[in-house]
C-alpha cells in the first residue's frame, strides 16, 4: 500500500508543529522555505479546545478476534490501491503542510472521533489532531468541531477513510440517541444486522449514541431463535438442549429465547418453573402489531410482559421505529431491539476542509452550513 508518510519531526526540519495562529493570510502559493511550507488560512471561531484529560473516550466493545487496525488498513489500501494517492503525488509537494477543519453539515450526534485518531496515527503519526467535542456530543450544522495539522498529502490520504467511518458512526449514534431517549425506561439495543466487516464499529457507535449492545456475534450469547426452535421440535425441546449443552461444556453464558405467541411465552415459563435453566431473557418478537392508521397495537406485548412478571428480562423486537418506540417502551419491556439502527442508517454529513471559509460559503449557499 503506497501511502506517503511524513518522517518524525526530530529527523525532518520540514515537519512543522503548528502553534495557535491568528489572522493568517489565505494561502496563495507554495514556498521552498521550510518555515512557510504550509497552507495558511484565516482562523475561524471554534468551540473551546478540549484537553486530553477533558476528553473521556468511549471504548469500543470488547471482541476476542476483531482487529480494528486491520480494518483501518483494509480501508486505506482500498483507497490507495497499488499506486497510492496519485492526485496528491501530482499536485502537492511532499513538504507542504496544511491545516484542515472538521465541519458538521447537519445537526446530529458526532461519533468516530477516537477511531479518527487511530486512522490519522496509522497514516502519519506526526499529524496533530485537536478536537473541540467528544464522541457523543450533539453538534449543529456549521459547527467546526476539530482540526488536523501536518503533511498536506497525508491529511488528504486519510480524509475520506476518516469521514466514511465518522459519517456512518455518527448516523448510527444520532438515530440511537433519538431512539434511546424515546424508549425510556426501556433500553435500546441494536442487532446483528450490521455492515459486514464493520460490526464492532457499528456497535461502538450505538454505545456512543446512548444505546446498549446486544450480542456481538454467535459466540457470546445463546440465542434460541425461530429456526432453532423449528429444527429442535419445539420451544421446550430447544431450551432443554441448551441447558444440557451448557452443563456438559461447563459454560456460563446469557441465554435468550425468541417467542412469537403468548402460548410460547407460557411454555417457556412452564419449562423454567419445572427445570433448572440458564435462561436470562425472553424475546417477544413481532408482538407489536401495525394498524392501518399508522399507529401500533401493543396489547399483546403488554400481556406478555405481565405474564413474565419480572422473572426474566424481556426484549421487544419487530416493528420498532422512531415513531413506535415510545409506545413500546411504555409496556414495561426491559429492552427494545432495532435492526434499523445499523442496517439502513443515514450517514451524518461531515466534511474536512482546508479552505474553511470557502467551504462554509458553499455550505451556506446549499443550506448545509
Amino acid at each position: 500500500m503506497l501511502i506517503p508518510t511524513a518522517p518524525a519531526a526530530a529527523a525532518n526540519p520540514n515537519v512543522v508543529l503548528f502553534p495557535r495562529r491568528q489572522g493568517l493570510l489565505p494561502f496563495t502559493s507554495y514556498s521552498s522555505s521550510p518555515s512557510s511550507n504550509r497552507l495558511r488560512l484565516p482562523t475561524r471561531p471554534r468551540a473551546a479546545s478540549m484537553s486530553t484529560e477533558a476528553r473521556v473516550p468511549v471504548a469500543p466493545p470488547a471482541h476476542p478476534t476483531y482487529d480494528l487496525k486491520s480494518v483501518i488498513d483494509l480501508a486505506l489500501s482500498e483507497d490507495a490501491g497499488d499506486r497510492g494517492d496519485i492526485s496528491c503525488l501530482a499536485t502537492i509537494p511532499s513538504d507542504v503542510k496544511a491545516e484542515a477543519t472538521f465541519i458538521a453539515k447537519e445537526d446530529g450526534v458526532v461519533a468516530g472521533i477516537s477511531l479518527a485518531d487511530m486512522i490519522f496515527k496509522q497514516v502519519d503519526p506526526s499529524l496533530k489532531v485537536e478536537w473541540f467535542e467528544n464522541d457523543g456530543s450533539y453538534v449543529h450544522k456549521g459547527l467546526q468541531f476539530g482540526r488536523v495539522r501536518g503533511c498536506a498529502r497525508n491529511i488528504i490520504v486519510a480524509e475520506r477513510v476518516v469521514l466514511n467511518f465518522m459519517q456512518r458512526m455518527s448516523g448510527i449514534a444520532t438515530m440511537t440517541k433519538a431512539m434511546a431517549d424515546a424508549a425510556r425506561p426501556a433500553c435500546i439495543l441494536e442487532t446483528r444486522k450490521t455492515a459486514p466487516g464493520l460490526r464492532l464499529v457499528d456497535k461502538w457507535a450505538v454505545i456512543i449514541g446512548g444505546g446498549k449492545n446486544h450480542r456481538l456475534g454467535l459466540f457470546d450469547m445463546v440465542m434460541i431463535k425461530d429456526n432453532h426452535i423449528s429444527v429442535a421440535g419445539g420451544i421446550t425441546n430447544a431450551m432443554k438442549c441448551v441447558d444440557q449443552f451448557l452443563a456438559k461444556e461447563k459454560l456460563t453464558l446469557p441465554v435468550e429465547v425468541e417467542t412469537r405467541t403468548l402460548q410460547e411465552v407460557k411454555d417457556v415459563l412452564e419449562y423454567a418453573a419445572e427445570n433448572k435453566t440458564s435462561l436470562t431473557r425472553i424475546m417477544l418478537d413481532n408482538m407489536v402489531v401495525p394498524l392501518e392508521n399508522g399507529d401500533v397495537d401493543v396489547s399483546m406485548l403488554k400481556d406478555a410482559v405481565q405474564l413474565i412478571n419480572g422473572r426474566f428480562e424481556t426484549e421487544a423486537s419487530g416493528n420498532v421505529t422512531i415513531d413506535t418506540v415510545k409506545k413500546i417502551g411504555e409496556t414495561g419491556v426491559t429492552y427494545i431491539s432495532s435492526g434499523a439502527l445499523t442496517h439502513s442508517v443515514k450517514a451524518l454529513d461531515i466534511s474536512l476542509k482546508i479552505d474553511t471559509e470557502l467551504a462554509l460559503q458553499v455550505g451556506r449557499r446549499t443550506n448545509r452550513a
